[in-house]
């Protein structure tokens, strides 16, 4: 069994993954402001809600969007099962080929959601991820990741307008009934969900006419669920799917 930890902007998700089973999944808030024993804290909570003896940890794996926190995280993790935390960046083996200006600077998130669209969708394939942020990223019939776009987050962006505006409210993201709302808030969330879906389904045709194919569509991320409904075009949805490519990554870089 290993720990694999995913760091992102609002939350890490942990996951116990036994011979690429996922066993347990719990997501943590990121807080920079935690120490490495806090989060160790929250590290053994979990072992012990589970009935997991940190003994039967044989590894760990970690990504991280959030660069000031990742040594805290991996310290903690390092206290808690005795062990380094093998951490997803350069010179990790991926088995997918990064056709970039800097494949260094690509994040580890883009890395593993995009190792395991590969593994367990095929190519081509443009994998969303609806989170803090919403990104695209193409790759290519050959495996190859070829790029993509970093959108603003749904959440981001109405955050922005309540806090930009004198009169528009904070809101949770639902879909209204219609397109054409008729009052502040559910206009708000037409912009939010059908706004979203149909700048999906833009870029996708975009991204698609640019690599000459057609692609399979993955999405995850907290908001997959709530966006992709009103999406036009058929798009695979798989909320475990950044837990799957660290899983594959720490398989490949063990064998």
């Amino acid at each position: 069994m290993i720990l694999a930890a995913d760091i992102g902007n609002s939350n890490i998700v942990l996951g116990l993954i036994e011979n690429g089973a996922i066993r347990n999944i719990i997501r943590i808030h990121t807080d920079l402001r935690y120490t490495s024993a806090e989060y160790g804290i929250q590290l053994r909570q979990l072992l012990e809600y589970y009935n997991v003896k940190p003994d039967r940890i044989e590894g760990a794996i970690l990504s991280s969007a959030v660069p000031p926190i990742t040594g805290t995280v991996a310290d903690a993790i390092r206290t808690i099962i005795g062990q380094d935390c093998l951490t997803v960046g350069p010179g990790i083996k991926t088995g997918m080929n990064v056709r970039i200006e800097d494949p260094g600077s690509l994040a580890g998130d883009l890395v593993i959601g995009s190792v395991a669209a590969i593994a367990c969708y095929g190519t081509p394939a443009i994998v969303l991820d609806l989170g803090t942020a919403t990104t695209m990223v193409a790759i290519d019939e050959k495996d190859c990741y070829r790029g993509g776009a970093i959108i603003p987050g749904v959440r981001l962006g109405l955050e922005a307008l309540s806090k930009g505006t004198s009169l528009l409210p904070e809101i949770s993201v639902t879909a209204p009934k219609k397109v054409i709302a008729t009052n502040t808030v559910d206009a708000m969330r037409s912009g939010a969900v059908y706004a979203t879906a149909a700048m999906i389904d833009g870029m996708i045709r975009r991204m698609e006419a640019e690599l000459g194919k057609e692609c399979r569509i993955i999405a995850t991320g907290s908001l997959a669920s709530v966006i992709v409904p009103f999406c036009e075009r058929e798009i695979i949805c798989d909320e475990n799917l950044r837990m799957k490519g660290l899983w594959l990554i720490w398989d490949k870089n063990h064998k």
